[in-house]
């Protein structure tokens, strides 16, 4: 059975569903450890230092099978897949519950890890076969909002289930949803199976030979610094020393800028999709970005005025979705999913880069205590957003001088 545009649409709007469930219960699960941190940590009597590499281990095992996961859902499509790498995630919880050991929860936690990887492929995967290719941003950014919903709001409903029937049970309740979520992906998704005409190593090639892919990629990476490099980790640092704001104060003023990625994934979609350009809106949200950070440099905001401008910055940061898109019209439909995979990769690698660069100059300056520190330190993200935006406005350059020559 095979899916297409011709689908029937409640089939297709079941299948997408399906797939964005599985990404949002796979945030759940990256965020549910830091819930459950004091019971985990007193059932298997460890030290912050081992629960911070529990924590740590996931994203080992998401950024390793990313690639491979692309592969395998371009070669034998996300029925059998994602219903696979679901029961991953489900078999990671069990060490939770079962084991004496703390070896296994470790092992569980890289195969949650694992399997979350096939989540967000595997919407790329489904919308691809259940709706138009003109469709495919739109839908993405639907299932990326209703992912990062996840990220936000799971944490409250688990805590509370956590407080009033405890942690274990907690697990068991979503061990049984992923087993169901597995059941009813494997019934409702299709199951294709394309006929290889080339080696997995010269899919790989293809990509990574394609010019295109890697200079927009790399492009996209760069301007990655206001979510992967500063909202991640040092924002928080940054608001107290320069800004002086209290603990509370500097740590939730950060989370506005996810808050505006929630609205900015479909905001930008719907206007690359007016403006008939999704360059040029990549190459806006980069300069609006640059600008943000700039006055977050040059003045001393009041409290309001940078709530506002981290939203607006996190709208921008919906960038993403639109330039992994991109990346992907540049190759064959039949390896439009490791395109995405690589461009995910890629993506998270600049995230590295900048935690490593940014700590690297709050070192040289005079540690994460000095203002000079990271004000220098946090003067590198508008600078790369700049290169980001040259990059892409030499692509659109390109594509317009090929439009003009047709």
């Amino acid at each position: 059975m095979t899916y297409s545009i011709a689908t029937p649409r409640a089939a297709a709007w079941a299948v997408w569903i399906i797939a964005s469930v599985f990404y949002a219960y796979q945030y759940i699960l990256r965020v549910m450890p830091n819930i459950m941190l004091h019971d985990i940590m007193e059932q298997f009597g460890i030290s912050s230092a081992a629960f911070g590499q529990f924590s740590g281990v996931y994203y080992i095992g998401y950024s390793l099978m990313h690639l491979p996961i692309g592969i395998m859902l371009d070669r034998y499509g996300p029925k059998k897949i994602m219903t696979l790498c679901i029961l991953f995630t489900v078999i990671g919880l069990m060490p939770l519950l079962f084991a004496t050991h703390w070896a296994y929860p470790i092992c569980g936690r890289f195969l949650i890890g694992l399997g979350s990887s096939a989540a967000i492929l595997g919407v790329f995967k489904i919308i691809r076969m259940t709706f138009s290719e003109q469709r495919f941003p739109r839908m993405l950014s639907i299932s990326v909002t209703i992912g990062l919903i996840g990220a936000i709001y799971g944490g409250g409903p688990v805590s509370y289930m956590r407080e009033h029937f405890g942690y274990e049970t907690v697990l068991h309740v979503f061990a049984g949803c992923g087993l169901l979520l597995a059941a009813i992906t494997y019934w409702i998704v299709p199951d294709t199976k394309e006929k290889a005409k080339q080696t997995i190593l010269s899919d790989i090639t293809e990509v990574l030979r394609n010019g295109r892919v890697v200079f927009s990629c790399v492009c996209a990476g760069l301007m990655v610094g206001p979510l992967e490099g500063f909202a991640d980790v040092w924002a928080t640092v940054f608001l107290q020393e320069v800004y002086g704001f209290t603990g509370t104060l500097a740590a939730s003023i950060p989370s506005m800028i996810f808050v505006g990625m929630c609205f900015g994934a479909p905001v930008l979609t719907l206007i690359a999709d007016k403006a008939g350009s999704y360059l040029m809106t990549i190459i806006g949200a980069g300069i609006i970005m640059a600008v943000s950070f700039a006055a977050l440099l040059a003045w001393q905001l009041p409290t309001g005025v940078l709530s506002i401008n981290f939203i607006i910055v996190g709208v921008c940061c919906a960038y993403q979705i639109l330039a992994i898109y991109k990346a992907s019209t540049y190759v064959r439909p039949q390896v439009a999913g490791l395109t995405t995979a690589c461009a995910n990769m890629i993506i998270m690698i600049f995230g590295y880069a900048f935690h490593s660069v940014i700590g690297g100059i709050v070192d040289i300056m005079g540690g994460p205590t000095s203002k000079q520190a990271l004000m220098y330190a946090a003067a590198v993200i508008p600078i790369t957003l700049t290169m980001g935006v040259g990059g892409f406005a030499v692509l659109s350059f390109q594509e317009r001088k090929v439009v003009a020559n047709q």
